[in-house]
């Protein structure tokens, strides 16, 4: 197979190579045997390479506590990126990277965490890292507190010889409620400064999520009605149409509400949200979205069961294949009080938005796979038709297809006024004449590079989970931890979700 040398065809990209030249470093997983290390983190890097965002110097070091040879890790990694690469593999390229890539027994212990630095600083003179590095943890929540203070023991919070910087990547979720997320902020600054630390949701390196801030702020025509007195109401939708997938043990302690609504649904809601900011600087951005987490209308406790949803997926038909329920999965409790659907309608208490219902849902087992985010304008004032005319929306698709489709209302061809709904569509994959890059791709370069706005700061991870904790006091005190409302696997939910909205006189919209 020739090399794909899209990056030297395509002027825009080559244009992004010289205005994203990273500098070599050393990128150490933690966790490295994992599931997300193939599917995910370096096929990213594989294609930043293809597309020349990242030197060919530098290194990948996998660190975890089994034990594997160098050649091992690197036969697997080039498997993960066979079957999960958004394009193929060129033999040339690969053997480039592979080169690079080591593996190193850890044995959570400072003398293990010295010997990864005796590693890294070998890899600085072979292979050019610059003493640059990036740690990427990787593992179950309850091991970041252990991984952060064995690198500040063993001095890797600090570059290596010669190097600028030391950075730290930590995935989702940070903590399992406020105070376990202070615990490890507090835990994490200690070894590493807030400005060196990024907090990553994969939502954010979304194309259509990123494209968002220019969708609102770089059109006239669309931020003026970004409002209270033209929106009727906002739908956030992330329905997965898989399971649990045989993490049941995990899900057994988040659940839906805090895998799902703290992190991922939060995020999409401070950017809907949010007041344009003063400048692109990464701390102007999030500042306005810190705004949006403080102004959510706090929920009475006696009043969550009113304005929140919970069910549970019972066995059902997705996909035309016959499922399990939740509690027939693998490590699920029989009696299991875990939620797999939650709806919930919030209100921002701004001068923006005051009045306006949001309403956010997330669940396993739905019909299809698909995130949007949907505006739903106010009527028309005045019916001027005999047909009624439905209301305009706009709506942003996250995944799969990502884009945005406006529905508004149009004549039909004829002798008649006969009213008919339209749609205009905007998909990055015709328009562009290409696939967006995977999400990972974005926020590693981003943090090789040190930006940290499409990462989530401190203040907004507590902000989040003090809302999300209320939630759950509530629910444990109206004792609706028991007995869930179920729904049928491939359907869109319990019937109680639509009577959360039908009150108002409102409906789900099928996406």
């Amino acid at each position: 197979m020739e090399l794909d040398r899209t990056a030297e065809a395509n002027p825009l990209r080559a244009g992004l190579r010289r205005d994203l030249a990273a500098e070599p470093c050393s990128m150490v997983i933690f966790g490295a045997s994992g599931d997300l290390t193939r599917r995910k983190l370096v096929p990213a890097l594989y294609n930043l390479r293809l597309d020349g965002l990242l030197p060919g110097a530098g290194a990948v070091v996998g660190a975890s506590r089994r034990e594997m040879s160098h050649e091992a890790f690197a036969a697997s990694l080039r498997e993960g990126v066979e079957a999960h690469s958004r394009r193929g593999i060129d033999d040339a390229l690969w053997d480039e990277v592979a080169s690079g890539i080591s593996y190193v027994t850890t044995e959570n212990s400072v003398a293990g965490y010295r010997k990864l630095g005796e590693h890294l600083d070998r890899l600085d003179r072979e292979r050019g890292s610059g003493g640059n590095r990036l740690f990427y943890v990787s593992t179950p929540p309850s091991a970041f507190p252990g991984i952060v203070e064995r690198l500040g023991q063993a001095g890797l919070n600090k570059p290596g010889n010669g190097g600028r910087w030391a950075r730290i990547v930590l995935e989702k979720p940070i903590g399992h409620d406020l105070e376990s997320a202070r615990e490890l902020n507090r835990v994490v600054n200690q070894v590493f400064n807030e400005s060196d630390v990024f907090r990553i949701d994969h939502y954010l390196g979304k194309e259509t999520v990123q494209n968002l801030m220019v969708f609102r702020f770089g059109n006239s025509i669309f931020e003026p009605l970004w409002n209270q007195k033209y929106v009727d109401h906002v739908q956030l939708t992330v329905a997965e149409s898989i399971g649990v997938e045989g993490r049941g043990k995990y899900y057994e302690e988040a659940g839906t509400t805090r895998d799902m609504v703290q992190n991922h649904l939060f995020q999409l809601l401070c950017l809907i949200g949010m007041e344009a900011p003063a400048s692109l600087r990464p701390d102007a951005i999030r500042d306005e979205k810190v705004k949006v987490l403080e102004a959510l209308r706090p929920l009475p406790l006696d009043q969550v069961g009113r304005s929140t949803v919970r069910g549970q997926y019972a066995e059902g038909v997705v996909g035309g294949k016959k499922v399990a329920g939740y509690k027939q999965e693998p490590d699920v409790a029989p009696d299991s009080p875990t939620e797999t659907y939650v709806a919930m309608q919030l209100f921002i208490d701004n001068w923006r938005w005051g009045g306006v219902p949001f309403y956010l849902r997330a669940a396993k087992r739905m019909p299809k796979r698909v995130t949007e985010i949907a505006l739903q304008f106010r009527e028309v004032p005045h019916r001027l038709f005999e047909q009624s005319v439905a209301p305009n929306t706009l709506a942003l698709r996250i995944q799969p297809d990502e884009g945005i489709n406006l529905c508004f209302e149009s004549k039909s061809p004829g002798p008649k006024m006969r009213v008919h709904p339209v749609s205009m569509d905007f998909r990055y994959g015709t328009s562009f004449g290409q696939q967006p890059p995977e999400a990972y791709e974005r926020l590693i370069l981003d943090a090789i590079l040190g930006d940290s706005t499409l990462f989530i700061r401190r203040d907004e991870v507590e902000a989040s989970w003090r809302y999300i904790d209320r939630l759950q006091q509530g629910w444990h005190e109206q004792g609706s931890e028991s007995g869930l409302p179920q729904y049928d696997a491939g359907s869109w939910g319990p019937a109680e979700s639509d009577a959360l909205l039908a009150r108002s006189g409102r409906a789900w919209r099928r996406p």
